[in-house]
């Protein structure tokens, strides 16, 4: 049996991700875990979580599946990226999908056109349903400074690492992502050591990559990826 482990980001849930699983489970028998990290999920109760904390508990969902599988693929958005090649450099994972992996974070120059926006229909009346607006608003109330700090060490320990990935790995980053700019792809992409590896840049993608309007290609490319037998042995 395959196992599927899905990583969702910081201050995020695993409705980041259930897309993709859900387009996934419709065409697989697999074994999916798709778990929720410690303080994520419910507002407010990120105060006081480590970054190590996330780590663990991925790594115990992850070990759960090497357990009862034969072979185990990890998925990774955001900062769920960072933690799933933390566990490809050091457990026996057989393939690795990258989504808007935060190896870097904030594009400026993208974030300046959402600003934009949000003004735009701020004066227009309509800022109440602009999707962005409301997404920054409650991160932006609902983060402790201190979590943040905490993803900033997480991504600090473990981008020396990401030279220990050798299993087959396949990024994928939005264009008009305000958050990690396209840079952090070109970054993990280089970095990594697999032999086998694909970057695929999503148009009008912007952060969250699996609810973009391109996602059913996205999706695609991802799914014909984990199911591709080895080109090289890595």
């Amino acid at each position: 049996m395959i196992g599927c482990l899905l990583i969702h980001g910081f201050t995020g849930a695993p409705y980041e991700v259930e897309p993709l699983a859900d387009f996934l489970k419709e065409r697989t028998d697999w074994k999916f875990s798709v778990p929720t990290l410690p303080g994520h999920g419910v507002p407010g109760s990120l105060k006081g979580v480590q970054y190590h904390e996330w780590i663990d508990y991925a790594e115990a969902e992850l070990t759960k599946l090497i357990d009862t599988c034969d072979e185990v693929y990890v998925i990774g958005f955001s900062m769920g990226g960072m933690i799933a090649s933390y566990l490809a450099a050091k457990y026996p994972v057989e393939k690795l999908i990258l989504l808007s992996a935060a190896a870097y974070y904030l594009n400026p120059k993208q974030l300046a056109i959402d600003i934009q926006e949000m003004v735009k229909d701020s004066l227009q009346g309509n800022l109440r349903a602009n999707e962005l607006f409301l997404r920054y608003k409650r991160k932006i109330i609902e983060t402790p400074f201190a979590a943040t700090l905490q993803f900033r060490r997480l991504v600090s320990f473990i981008k020396p690492l990401l030279h220990q990935v050798n299993v087959p790995t396949f990024i994928a980053q939005g264009e008009s992502d305000g958050i990690v700019p396209p840079k952090s792809a070109e970054y993990l992409f280089q970095t990594i050591s697999a032999k086998q590896k694909k970057l695929s840049y999503i148009k009008h993608s912007k952060h969250l990559i699996c609810h973009c309007e391109e996602r059913d290609s996205l999706f695609s490319q991802v799914f014909d990826f984990l199911m591709e037998k080895k080109t090289v042995k890595d």
